[in-house]
């Protein structure tokens, strides 16, 4: 099968080179011929463990290109899945300007049946506006079909996550359609992946109340955790205790500064706008976008509260990106915090692994460092803000040498207590009693 995707960021990207890898023939297609020639080098844009390699051998392998040029993407596909942009506007609702433009542009070059599938989370509605956009856009009447799609790719795993995903969601009235994307996915019926096969307005309210869903089990471990410092109970074992429920589940029960990334918080602003276009307020899911809002000013003053001020302090901050294993910046707790601190009289020195050079572009007041030991250096708190693996064993001897005070502030409770203390630390965590030296 010949497949063609629009749109080479995260989601359509990933898409692509995963789809080439199943061995279908992909060609990626984006207006943006400066990131098309980094691609044909294999010179992936973003940080994502695993896609510059598998970007390269679909390349080599002859199944994955990249090209500008919209008429030999539409032509070469039978299936083009649109992963276009669709941010937030002013008030919240999404953005699909992108969306309907590609849907135009394949209007004006369709010559045969096409499958068209929204890969972008889009709001319930959008497929039927594609359906009647790329209709009005045609010269001559011409067959295809729109489906829904929905992606669930977490930033860090989205490989796995494609490879392996734990359901695919197909949303179209038309058997052929569905025909069509069952035998392009295939080669995940071996691995028994369940199929959910229902309507495009039902798939694309499924990837609005999955995000809504997991982000307000956040933004309920996190008022939890509140609650256990002042009444003097330890979140992580409450979180343990919730999750060996069934109903519950352990995931996503992690208590720290707030969800991030360009998911959570922009799913949950457009699920809120589209229940005011319906009459229907979305309360929960607008209480857990406020929630998360409050929790980023919190752990400031828990910074500050643990030592005694900030302004002419200097705070060593280990962690930009909004989750491990990802370069991605959108909406991270740690740019709004590091830029909250600095505003109190703050200096902040940082490290990121992958997303450092970034971050210094948008707050330029910030002091980039090396490595986590440079950060250290002279610090008065070292505040964990990003769980990457290389901070999760860090030489507690080597940066008391390094700083002012001994003062973790660990706000992804990646330490025990104990451990920190043991070495004369002072130890401030999330939902838990802060601890002060042995």
């Amino acid at each position: 099968m010949q497949i063609s995707v629009i749109g080479t960021g995260y989601v359509g990207l990933v898409t692509g080179a995963c789809f080439a890898e199943f061995g279908v023939n992909v060609v990626c297609m984006d207006n943006d011929e400066k990131r098309i020639a980094r691609l044909e080098k294999g010179d992936v844009p973003f940080y994502e463990p695993g896609i510059t390699e598998l970007v390269t051998k679909g390349l080599s392998h002859g199944r994955l290109s990249f090209t500008s040029d919209l008429t030999r993407a539409v032509d070469h596909g039978e299936v083009i899945f649109i992963a276009v942009g669709t941010p937030p506007r002013k008030d919240g609702s999404a953005d699909l300007s992108f969306v309907q433009e590609v849907g135009r542009g394949i209007a004006g070059k369709m010559a045969s049946y096409k499958v068209i599938v929204t890969k972008s989370t889009v709001p319930v509605g959008t497929g039927a506006l594609l359906q009647q956009v790329i209709a009005h856009g045609q010269s001559k009447k011409i067959a295809f079909d729109v489906v829904s799609n929905p992606e669930f790719l977490r930033e860090g795993s989205a490989i796995e996550d494609f490879m392996r995903p734990n359901r695919v969601i197909i949303g179209s009235d038309s058997e052929r359609a569905v025909a069509v994307m069952k035998d392009l996915y295939r080669p995940l019926y071996l691995i028994e992946t369940p199929f959910v096969v229902t309507d495009v307005a039902t798939a694309e309210m499924i990837k609005y109340a999955s995000n809504a869903f997991l982000a307000t089990k956040i933004s309920f471990i996190n008022e939890i955790a509140t609650l256990c410092e002042r009444v003097g109970a330890d979140v992580q074992m409450v979180a343990k205790g919730m999750g060996l429920d069934q109903r519950i589940g352990s995931k996503f029960l992690h208590a720290g500064p707030g969800f991030g990334g360009s998911c959570f918080p922009k799913d949950l602003a457009a699920l809120v706008q589209m229940g005011e276009r319906a009459g229907y307020p979305m309360q929960i899911a607008g209480a857990a976008a406020s929630v998360n809002a409050q929790q980023r000013s919190r752990m400031v003053g828990k910074i500050k509260e643990a030592l005694g001020g900030l302004q002419g302090l200097t705070v060593g901050i280990l962690g930009l990106s909004f989750k491990p294993n990802t370069n991605d910046l959108r909406e991270a707790p740690a740019l709004s915090i590091a830029q909250e601190l600095m505003g109190q009289g703050a200096t902040v020195r940082a490290y990121d692994p992958a997303a450092l050079e970034e971050a210094s572009k948008i707050l330029p007041r910030l002091t980039p460092c090396p490595n986590a030991y440079e950060t250290a250096r002279d610090a008065d708190a070292l505040v964990l803000m990003t769980e990457w693996n290389e901070f999760r064993n860090l030489d507690f001897d080597k940066l008391k040498t390094l700083m002012r005070r001994p003062l973790l502030v660990d706000l992804r409770n990646v330490y025990e207590s104990s451990r920190v203390t043991a070495f004369g630390f002072r130890h401030v965590s999330v939902g838990r009693p802060s601890k002060d030296t042995n």
